[in-house]
């Protein structure tokens, strides 16, 4: 009998944890190889590569010859050459048949689908149209299969429709996530790499299937920057028709604004603190702000978006806090991937600089936050 004293109790939890710790000192490579790894990997990568498969014309090649020798087969067997018992026998002869389309349309739309994707340039437009191609394709060979093998199109579209609406009543929650996928294709409100937030989640959009969107998420409740938190989080693609999306990564000014906040007492010389943030982050972002507005600017003059308020240099805000101080914020454009990274830095610059004047600064004493 197992001696449940708490000496024992806690050597079991050793136990438990022993997996992951053991994972925790694999090297690099080994870790790669683990198959959970390997599957997120492919997940996350899916988008990414230019086509489902690796050797699309190893795969256009199989399925074609196998198509074509299961023809012949198919041919020889009806003239009695070669076990006329296939095309004898109705059943036997209905499964070769629907064996010799699948694999037909298989490597047609494996072809298809390599000659379209290799067109398409922008990542975003080729998942959305392999997503498609690949509906489209297993459709139809689902149909035809049914067709052959059952009671011809006319019995099979019967029976499709009638399976449709069992499965509507049956299935409306996956139903309502695939037509909003449908709408995600058409409005596009979030792409395949674009940076959105939806109700609780921030993250960038890695997978958007038939019925949920994956996210990479970034800050998150255990952190308070946009560093990635190292979760994915997965939310049905129904989630948009109730909720409102914000996405970061729109086409005509992908740059968000962002603040750099300075607490500094009354008596500051208010001119000289706006005078070094201004300064400290035009040095830090050159030209490339006044360049991005002005492209950005003419832009958003074709659209009902009032571009004279998007302004091309860094401005410097007053309030005054509550507490016993004044608050400096400074107004810069940046990509919403760099965003903290560049705060970050911004950030050290602009105290350095204040703290080599602390006459002209003065900020508040320690004893009156």
């Amino acid at each position: 009998m197992a001696d449940p004293s708490p000496a024992n109790a806690g050597a079991k939890g050793q136990g438990e944890e022993e997996p992951q710790a053991v994972v925790d000192s694999l090297a690099p490579g080994e870790i790669r190889r683990q198959q959970s790894v390997q599957d997120a990997l492919r997940e996350a990568s899916r988008a990414s590569r230019p086509d489902a498969t690796r050797s699309p014309i190893r795969r256009i090649l199989a399925f074609g010859v196998l198509a074509a020798a299961l023809g012949i087969l198919y041919g020889l067997s009806q003239r009695g050459v070669l076990l006329p018992v296939l095309t004898d026998q109705e059943p036997v002869r209905r499964v070769l048949l629907a064996a010799i389309v699948v694999a037909g349309l298989v490597s047609l739309y494996t072809a298809v689908s390599t000659v379209v994707l290799s067109r398409v340039r922008h990542r975003a437009v080729r998942y959305n149209v392999r997503r498609v191609l690949q509906l489209a394709a297993t459709l139809l060979i689902v149909f035809s299969a049914i067709s052959i093998l059952f009671v011809g199109w006319y019995g099979a579209a019967v029976s499709f429709g009638l399976l449709s609406l069992i499965l509507g009543f049956a299935l409306q929650a996956p139903l309502t996530s695939f037509f909003a996928w449908i709408y995600l294709l058409a409005r596009a409100p979030y792409r395949i790499g674009d940076r959105i937030r939806i109700g609780q989640a921030t993250g960038d959009v890695i997978e958007v299937g038939y019925l949920d969107t994956t996210l990479w998420e970034f800050g998150g409740e255990f952190l308070s920057t946009d560093h990635p938190s190292g979760r994915i989080i997965r939310f049905p693609n129904s989630t948009i028709f109730n909720t409102t999306v914000f996405n970061y990564s729109w086409p005509l000014f992908p740059y968000i604004w962002n603040e750099i906040t300075v607490q500094v007492a009354y008596e500051a010389d208010l001119e000289f603190v706006a005078g070094v943030m201004k300064s400290t982050v035009e040095e830090e972002l050159g030209s490339r702000m006044s360049e991005r507005v002005a492209v950005y600017r003419d832009l958003l003059a074709e659209t009902p978006v009032d571009h004279l308020e998007v302004e091309d240099r860094p401005s410097v805000l007053f309030r005054v806090n509550p507490n016993t101080w004044v608050d400096a914020t400074v107004r810069y454009l940046v990509t919403p991937r760099r965003a903290g990274r560049r705060k970050t830095v911004l950030t050290k610059r602009i105290l350095e600089r204040l703290n080599e004047k602390p006459e002209k600064v003065k900020f508040p004493k320690e004893n009156m936050r």
